[in-house]
C-alpha cells in the first residue's frame, strides 16, 4: 500500500470517527447560547404559563438562558412553521398544547408534515380535563340547568381557533347533550375568557392554568369539569359526565419539540433536562397544582404517545364535521 493511500485512509477513518463523536460533543456542550421556546398562544394562556415556568427551571438548571417568544395564530401553525424551518441544533423549541394534534387534519395549507419533521422531546404532564365554564350572569348553575337553557336560548361558544381541542371538546358536547351551540373562534384562550366575561359568548371549555383564578375570584362560573375525576383545586364543581355519561373528554397534555434532524443527544439531554424541571419545587407548584401529573415518558416513548394522539384528534375532527383548509 502507497503512503499516499494510507494517509487518505487514515484522514477518511479521522473524519469519520469526528462526525460520529461530534454529535455527543454537542450534547455535552449543549447549551452554550440562549434557547428560544416558541409557543404558539397569546401571554398569559395555559400553554404560556406553563412554557414559562419550566424555562425559568431549565436556565437555573442548565446555567443558559431559556426564554419565550409568543408566535400566536392559526391555532398554532404559525409557531409551528417558525420551529421546523429553523436549523435542527436544539436551540429553538416549540412548546404547544394539545391543540397541535388536530393541526395536520385541519391546516392542509401548513405544508408541513408534523410527524416527520419534528422530533417530540417531553410533555409537560398530562391534565385530566377541561373545565366548562359560563358568565356568572347567565341563569345556569350547573350542566343540567345548561343544557335546558341551550335547548330554548341562542349560544355561543368561544375557543382559541378553529379544530383545536376545545373547539373539538364542544363539539362533542353538542353531540352528547343534543344541543346546537354556535361557534365563535378567537385567537386565543385569554380572548374567549374576555368574550366570556363581557358576555359576547355563553360558554367556553378550557384548561383550568389560565382561568383558575378567574373561577376562584367568581368573575367565572365553572359549572362542570370534562375529565376522570374532579379537578383538585375545585372539589365542589362536578363532572360533566355525571350530567352527561357519555361525555368524557380527557388527555390534555403540553409538549415540547424540535426539528427532526436535531441530534438525538440532545433531544435525550433536553428530555432528562425537562424532566427533571417538572420535580422541582417551583414548576409543581404551577404545573402539577394545576392539575397536570408528571410524565416519565423517555424521548421515543413520547414520539409514540404523539403519533397515536394526533391519530386520533384526525378521527375527531371528521366528527365534528370540520373541513380542512
Amino acid at each position: 500500500m502507497s503512503g499516499n493511500i494510507w494517509r487518505t485512509l487514515v484522514l477518511s477513518s479521522f473524519l469519520c470517527a469526528s462526525l460520529v463523536s461530534a454529535k455527543p460533543a454537542q450534547a455535552q456542550t449543549y447549551p452554550d447560547k440562549p434557547v428560544k421556546i416558541v409557543v404558539g398562544f397569546s401571554a398569559g394562556s395555559g400553554p404560556d404559563v406553563i412554557a414559562r415556568s419550566i424555562g425559568a427551571q431549565l436556565t437555573n438548571d442548565l446555567k443558559q438562558s431559556f426564554y419565550i417568544e409568543n408566535k400566536v395564530g392559526a391555532n398554532g401553525a404559525i409557531a409551528i412553521k417558525s420551529v421546523i424551518t429553523s436549523d435542527p441544533d436544539g436551540y429553538s423549541i416549540l412548546y404547544s398544547s394539545s391543540s397541535i394534534a388536530s393541526v395536520p387534519h385541519v391546516y392542509k395549507s401548513l405544508g408541513h408534515d408534523i410527524l416527520k419533521e419534528f422530533a417530540p422531546v417531553a410533555t409537560s404532564g398530562i391534565l385530566d380535563g377541561y373545565f366548562m365554564l359560563v358568565n356568572p350572569k347567565l341563569p345556569v348553575t350547573n350542566v343540567a340547568e345548561f343544557i335546558a337553557y341551550a335547548k330554548k336560548n341562542r349560544v355561543v361558544y368561544g375557543s382559541p381557533g378553529v379544530g383545536n381541542v376545545l373547539h373539538l371538546a364542544a363539539e362533542m358536547f353538542n353531540l352528547r347533550a343534543g344541543v346546537e351551540m354556535e361557534h365563535l373562534p378567537f385567537r386565543g384562550a385569554s380572548e374567549v375568557a374576555a368574550a366570556l366575561m363581557a358576555e359576547t359568548i355563553q360558554v367556553m371549555f378550557v384548561t383550568p392554568p389560565s382561568v383558575i383564578s378567574l373561577v376562584e375570584s367568581g368573575d367565572l362560573r365553572a359549572i362542570g369539569f370534562t375529565g376522570s375525576k374532579r379537578f383538585p383545586a375545585t372539589p365542589n364543581v362536578p363532572l360533566v359526565s355525571e350530567t352527561v355519561p357519555t361525555f368524557p373528554v380527557t388527555g390534555s397534555w403540553g409538549m415540547f419539540y424540535v426539528p427532526a434532524k436535531t441530534p438525538t443527544a440532545v433531544v435525550d439531554k433536553l428530555n432528562g433536562a425537562i424532566r427533571a424541571a417538572m420535580l422541582s419545587a417551583q414548576v409543581q407548584n404551577v404545573v402539577v397544582k394545576s392539575g397536570y401529573i408528571p410524565d416519565e415518558r423517555s424521548a421515543a416513548q413520547t414520539a409514540a404517545f404523539f403519533k397515536a394522539e394526533v391519530d386520533a384528534a384526525g378521527i375527531a375532527v371528521q366528527a365534528a364535521k370540520i373541513l380542512p383548509n
